[in-house]
């Protein structure tokens, strides 16, 4: 039985823009990524440095290259980060399920049963064959050659056809320390106001994890209303799962070390009207730790440039510290060899793009 939770914005979420992931050879890990996870499409590839998220880089502008890509099947993309003048550092422990972060990224597939056993004729790291979750959806869980896992969840909404046998983000599995509060959070600020579950237990569907075994409550959450804005129709629907470890002390993922350093670093929405959101988190107790252009709600600021994409950035944390990214996209890349960007600033907020243009974007395709 669903539960809808009270929750009212006056900003837009479009839905789930990216997952970052930090990784040490950008090249090899977005090979990977295009191969068995179909994410072929980069909206942008760019290296520079990252000036802005001194709170999380140690105190000093940090030298990086990022590659965010999406698969046109629909669903958000993957934001494939790597530091380019510092090494990387993993963590210092096993990262097992129920510490404090993000633990997988959920990929929606309508061909699940092909994808497995394509993951099997490659050699791909399966960690779980095809389970159900407590309300019967079919998945699976991956591991890519880095330790990051990946949960391919049975899902049959698809925004464009392609040869990959899934499509792109369609939530995450979060550790958490306080449930409520996370529950709290995840409706209030991100709109997940529906609680599709809310199971403790021993899950024989995590049993292929670390830690999997142990005793967990999990709450599955999604959202009662359809995501609105421009890219609302290609990132879809999501989910956000989260899982607080009983009987045990859960780590945080990045203790002592650096936003961008190996792992699952942050889950980014893609909003409009960031002024609206910022008083909304304000207000709700969950100000933002970054802000990429706080004079631009003043007349004469500038919005952040990212090689051929731009628009205006912000950061909250999680009760537990886990990073939330916004981004409020003003330009984005339609057919880079000639140089056509498509600008969003005049137009609705509220319109999703038309399928045409933003099928488009497979021109940018990499094989």
């Amino acid at each position: 039985m669903q539960i809808i939770l009270t929750n009212y914005m006056h900003h837009i979420i479009s839905g789930i823009q990216q997952v970052g992931i930090g990784v040490t050879d950008i090249q090899k890990a977005w090979e990977w990524y295009r191969k068995y996870l179909g994410f072929d499409i980069p909206v942008v590839d760019a290296p520079g440095t990252a000036e802005k998220m001194l709170r999380y880089t140690g105190g000093k502008p940090q030298h990086r290259h990022a590659v965010i890509a999406i698969n046109l099947q629909g669903g958000g993309g993957l934001e494939v980060w790597q530091y380019l003048t510092r090494e990387p550092k993993h963590a210092e422990f096993e990262v097992q399920l129920g510490d404090l972060g993000i633990y997988a990224a959920k990929i929606k597939s309508n061909k699940i049963e092909q994808a497995i056993k394509f993951y099997k004729e490659n050699n791909v790291k399966i960690l779980s064959d095809i389970q159900k979750d407590p309300n019967g959806k079919r998945h699976c869980f991956i591991e890519d050659p880095y330790g990051n896992v990946f949960q391919i969840i049975e899902e049959h909404s698809v925004f464009a056809k392609s040869k990959a046998l899934n499509g792109g983000v369609f939530g995450a599995l979060i550790g958490v320390s306080d449930m409520k509060k996370a529950v709290s959070f995840y409706s209030e600020i991100l709109g997940y106001d529906v609680i599709e579950y809310n199971k403790t237990g021993n899950f024989q569907d995590l049993s292929g994890l670390k830690r999997g075994n142990a005793k967990f409550e999990r709450v599955l959450l999604s959202h009662s209303k359809p995501r609105l804005g421009a890219f609302s129709k290609l990132f879809g629907n999501s989910q956000i799962e989260l899982v607080q470890v009983h009987d045990t002390e859960a780590k945080k993922m990045y203790e002592n070390r650096f936003w961008g350093d190996p792992g699952f670093i942050q889950i980014c929405f893609d909003v409009s009207c960031m002024k609206c959101l910022k008083d909304y988190c304000n207000t709700n107790g969950h100000p933002f730790t970054v802000d990429s252009n706080p004079e631009i709600y003043e007349q004469g600021g500038k919005i952040f440039d990212m090689g051929e994409a731009a628009g205006h950035f912000a950061y909250v944390e999680d009760p537990d510290g886990t990073l939330i990214e916004f981004v409020e996209t003003h330009k984005i890349p339609i057919l880079k060899k000639i140089g056509w960007n498509l600008n969003l600033i005049k137009r609705n907020q509220l319109k999703p793009l038309p399928n045409f243009m933003l099928k488009t974007l497979a021109w940018n395709r990499v094989k």
